[in-house]
């Protein structure tokens, strides 16, 4: 009869080879390779589409809410001006 030491050894090493065999399963099944496809599609269509990244987007959002607050600046001026020449 064996001891618990040894049956918890078996065990182990008897998990740690299934655990070794699903990820090499996993590493080499076809869901890897259709997936990084439908990426590569993917990023194909949206090149396509001309899309701005979320970056580009900030940095656009940031320049217009400068030229808005220039814009507003020169109004009020405008008006002043217009006010004072009346």
């Amino acid at each position: 009869m064996q001891k618990p030491g040894e049956i918890l050894e078996q065990i182990q090493r008897m998990a740690s080879d299934m655990q070794n065999k699903v990820g090499d399963a996993i590493r080499n099944s076809p869901a890897q390779e259709i997936e990084k496809n439908v990426r590569a599609m993917m990023n194909q269509g949206f090149q396509k589409m001309d899309l701005v990244t979320r970056e580009e987007f900030e940095v656009q959002s940031k320049v217009l809410a400068k030229t808005r607050e220039k814009l507003e600046a020169l109004e009020a001026k405008v008006t002043a001006l217009e006010k004072s020449t009346t």
